[in-house]
């Protein structure tokens, strides 16, 4: 087939697992997982920017000139 024996056993044990026949995470639910993990590290970007973005206008808000 072109493939090693490990690889076709991964693949097999994978096909069982889907068809219930196995114990183990599904191909579904470990593409849910990826895209999970995918997006909490755009959420954490976002959110490290969100942090450096206040604090940068925190700073310009306090060096302004106070007025009444």
């Amino acid at each position: 087939m072109g493939c090693s024996p490990d690889s076709l056993r991964a693949w097999c044990h994978q096909a069982e697992r889907d068809a219930g026949q196995r114990v183990g995470l599904t191909s579904a639910e470990k593409d849910r997982i990826k895209e999970l993990e995918r997006e909490n590290r755009e959420l954490r970007t976002a959110n490290e920017i969100l942090k450096k973005a206040s604090a940068y206008f925190a700073a310009a808000e306090l060096d302004r000139p106070f007025k009444r």
